[in-house]
């Protein structure tokens, strides 16, 4: 059975239309329905198998799963609904950068899987960076292993335009020293989510992250 149908692509097509309050209250039991039930459920299987893995994550379906209120508080955007569904396990926990976990994202046309560190802290990117000019052939062997860049390519983030002295040279041969973020992102066409093997697809894709955060993490995490 899949976990999702094709209303899930189909709600956030019509929401990106149609994003207030008045729209989505005459649809919320289809919200429901099509988007926040199934993805718990995902959660809940999900959970489960990496738990397998790692078996320091505790964390609960709805508290793996994004609401899909936006916070419009400092926000020139004003629309009030997340025009996407996005869940993320950690053994950290979903606001804590602290580990590198999973996340699974669906809007009208895509889904996604990543994996890393999408928003380490200032003292994190700095560890990292020099983690990396330490070991760069380590690095570089991660990168170029055969199953991470099938499941996601590289490396990906924001880069900054100015580098700390100390990794200038080294950037000549590892230019992702210039990331200030450093996740890896697997996309895939909008109907991929109406797959039966979800939960197989995001615990191979964790997997697969395995050994490049385990490298990251050596750095982000010390001790």
């Amino acid at each position: 059975m899949a976990w999702f149908d094709r209303d899930i692509l189909d709600f956030f097509a019509e929401l990106e239309a149609n994003n207030h309050r008045e729209w989505f209250e005459q649809n919320k039991k289809r919200y429901e329905n099509s988007v926040k039930k199934p993805m718990e459920a995902l959660a809940a299987e999900t959970i489960g198998r990496l738990q397998v893995i790692e078996p320091d994550i505790s964390m609960t379906p709805k508290e793996a799963v994004f609401r899909i209120y936006r916070d419009i508080r400092f926000s020139k955007d004003k629309t009030p609904y997340k025009t996407n569904a996005g869940m993320y396990i950690s053994a950290s926990g979903k606001h804590d950068s602290g580990r590198p976990g999973v996340y699974f994202h669906v809007d009208a046309r895509s889904m996604g899987i990543a994996s890393g560190y999408y928003s380490p802290e200032p003292a994190q990117v700095r560890a990292i960076r020099a983690h990396i000019c330490s070991n760069l052939e380590e690095f570089a062997s991660l990168l170029n292993e055969p199953d991470f860049k099938r499941m996601f390519g590289t490396i990906t983030g924001e880069k900054g335009k100015i580098l700390p002295p100390e990794f200038k040279a080294a950037a000549e041969a590892q230019p992702l020293l210039f990331n200030k973020q450093f996740y890896y992102w697997a996309e895939f066409d909008g109907s991929a989510v109406m797959s039966e093997d979800l939960p197989e697809t995001i615990v191979r894709h964790y997997e697969s992250a395995g050994p490049m955060n385990t490298f990251l993490s050596a750095a982000a995490m010390p001790g």
